[in-house]
């Protein structure tokens, strides 16, 4: 059969997940030698302390161990180092993702920088308690990327070793690995292709406790410092001048109504330190801003410029320029 999409590393990390880990490994095997697809499976065990690694060896899978539990993120890195393909498909041990799509997002990622399995099938099983926190970091991460983002931290996406490797130095250990991946992949203007999937109930405990909601807040915001300041500089400036403004003219009208003529109101002092202290605060706010998206704009610049895109060749940065013209 005709290899079209392959070979591929299918990347999985895990930690204390026997019973499922074995499970997704034969369904995620099936699936590809149906599709014809040339392909390993890449298990990456987290120090669990059960029986993970050997049920992922045992299934026919490469297996990797770190000696201590050092996260989800990390777990990732090792196996994306450790893979042998270029292309790379990332999934999770806990069965909630669905194999099946991994061919169809290998046949995206021909035309894409990355493809992301967007949550939003007829079979989504997301907890209610955790829906409202994603909605508002989706918002937030929105906001600072200034484009639509359909699902912030999908576990299941497809990309190349040479596209995440831009970013290995900003990549999270922990969960926020694939949130760090998206904003800032959408930041620099790369072609992300989101393909709608299910999401049905993971076997086992969730690994995400409440307090990782305000590590991922501190996270974008970091992120939007360094892809687009300004998106935090402006709206501090717009404050302190509103504010500003709203006492310099407050401080005018109360100078009025105690002055009894022209002369006395220009003698007598008017404008607050409060007035000078937040409008002069804002233009320095401003200035740091300015300067930051400008400084931002070199590093990252520097850092995308010679990253190629192997299905055209082509500097994938702007999507405008046609593979005739760029030959020309």
């Amino acid at each position: 059969m005709e290899q079209k999409y392959g070979p591929v590393s299918i990347i999985i990390p895990a930690y204390n997940e026997e019973e499922s880990v074995g499970e997704e490994i034969y369904k995620i095997s099936e699936i590809m030698d149906k599709a014809g697809i040339i392909y390993e499976i890449v298990v990456v065990d987290d120090s669990s302390s059960d029986n993970t690694a050997r049920i992922a060896q045992n299934a026919g899978a490469r297996v990797f161990h770190h000696l201590h539990n050092r996260g989800y993120g990390a777990s990732l890195k090792t196996g994306i180092y450790e893979a042998r393909y270029e292309k790379i498909v990332i999934t999770d041990a806990d069965g909630t993702y669905p194999s099946d799509r991994i061919p169809e997002m290998l046949q995206l990622l021909e035309n894409s920088d990355m493809v992301v399995g967007e949550r939003s099938g007829n079979n989504v099983k997301i907890p209610l308690i955790r829906k409202p926190a994603k909605w508002f970091l989706r918002r937030l991460a929105q906001f600072v990327t200034g484009k639509k983002i359909p699902d912030l931290n999908s576990g299941l996406r497809a990309f190349r070793k040479q596209f995440v490797n831009l970013y290995s130095t900003l990549l999270s250990d922990r969960f926020s690995f694939t949130t760090t991946l998206t904003v800032a992949s959408l930041s620099d203007d790369y072609k992300i292709t989101y393909l709608p999937i299910d999401y049905y109930v993971r076997s086992g405990k969730s690994k995400i406790v409440p307090w990782d909601f305000l590590n991922f807040i501190v996270l974008v915001l970091r992120l939007s410092m360094f892809f687009n300041p300004l998106k935090v500089f402006v709206p501090i400036f717009n404050f302190c001048l509103a504010i500003g403004l709203l006492k310099l003219v407050l401080d005018i009208v109360i100078g009025i109504r105690k002055a009894h003529d022209v002369i006395t109101f220009f003698s007598q002092p008017v404008i607050s330190g409060t007035a000078l202290i937040l409008l002069l605060g804002g233009l320095i706010v401003l200035l740091i801003g300015m300067m930051s998206d400008a400084l931002s704009r070199r590093i990252n610049q520097n850092r995308t410029q010679n990253y190629k895109t192997h299905w055209k060749g082509y500097i994938r940065k702007n999507d405008n320029i046609s593979e005739e013209s760029e030959k020309k």
